[in-house]
């Protein structure tokens, strides 16, 4: 008798967890974001829980937990219920740069979630206060040579992807050039604008704007190629470092051992959000964001492939996490 309801327990558990994955969610669900309210990631969280509360009919809220280069986002959701009631957007940095920053984790970055689905790719601008008088990316490493250490460019923070992106810039360049470290890009924007510090890596976003009102130069662009929504701009691998890329990614990943059933709605969700055309028009577009909507496997074939290439930026410039 034993073995038969074993047995019968053990026959029923593929149709008890897809009832699970069809009836998700049936309470709230929490995004969790890396991030303060108002900025980039944050947009993303709040864009993601609107929609999906309105395919399923639960609220789906997002919780603010900065700090610690993402630290304290990651540690919290790894740490969490695999029931896909706890959501995490994670920038690059959580997965590719924390590792070799700090020589201890409160996470795994490669065991420690599941992941659901890549979000967004974000080109960054390289950006110049209008007095400085460069006008390309030759200009600025003939400068740069002729005045090692003299030129300064703001950063969002050690070990940011706008320190980190500038640091490669250099490697490949040879320039020498002074970092100022803000605690976020905005600040450091403000000051290149106001001519207290001389240029900066920043998201197209938040460059486009101030370049079309004259308060900045956009020197170039670190995407891969010359971007469709700004042709105009050229970018950096283009003007003198061939292989030069300045770009960010965003991912929605779970605590580890998520129900694959579970997985596979969220990710059809996300992959939906975000062929969406008002999406596309309205939050994509005007943003200079690009999907990466895809496949669990695609989004860790992101971590994979740049995780070295950081790695050995941070080792090569003797970077620490504060």
């Amino acid at each position: 008798m034993r073995t038969w309801l074993a047995a019968v327990v053990v026959s029923c558990l593929p149709a008890m967890a897809a009832a699970q994955g069809m009836s998700y969610p049936t309470k709230p669900v929490t995004i969790v974001v890396p991030a303060a309210p108002g900025g980039v990631t944050d947009a993303l969280g709040r864009t993601l829980a609107q929609r999906f509360t309105e395919a399923w009919g639960q609220q789906v809220i997002v919780e603010n937990k900065p700090g610690a280069n993402n630290q304290i986002a990651a540690e919290y959701v790894t740490k969490a219920a695999p029931d896909g009631y706890t959501l995490l957007i994670g920038p690059e940095v959580t997965f590719v740069v924390n590792p070799s920053l700090y020589p201890k984790l409160s996470y795994d970055p490669v065991k420690g979630f599941t992941p659901i689905s890549g979000l967004v790719t974000i080109n960054h601008a390289l950006i110049a206060n209008p007095a400085l008088p460069v006008q390309s990316v030759k200009d600025l490493i003939a400068l740069a040579k002729q005045k090692p250490g003299a030129i300064n460019y703001g950063t969002f923070g050690v070990g940011s992807s706008g320190h980190l992106n500038m640091e490669l810039f250099q490697a490949l360049s040879g320039a020498k050039l002074q970092a100022v470290h803000y605690k976020g890009a905005t600040p450091a924007l403000t000051d290149v604008v106001a001519g207290h510090i001389q240029m900066m890596f920043i998201s197209v976003g938040s460059a486009v704007p101030q370049w079309k009102s004259d308060k900045v130069k956009l020197i170039a662009v670190g995407a891969g190629k010359r971007m469709a929504l700004l042709p105009e701009a050229p970018t950096v691998a283009e003007s003198g470092l061939p292989g030069y890329e300045a770009v960010s990614w965003f991912g929605l990943f779970g605590p580890p051992g998520m129900p694959a059933d579970i997985v596979t709605k969220i990710n059809a969700e996300v992959r939906k959000v975000f062929a969406d055309p008002d999406i596309k028009k309205n939050f994509l577009e005007r943003q200079y964001f690009e999907s990466i909507a895809g496949s669990p496997e695609e989004l860790t074939s992101y971590i994979k492939a740049d995780e070295p290439k950081w790695r050995k930026v941070i080792q090569d410039a003797k970077v620490k996490g504060e």
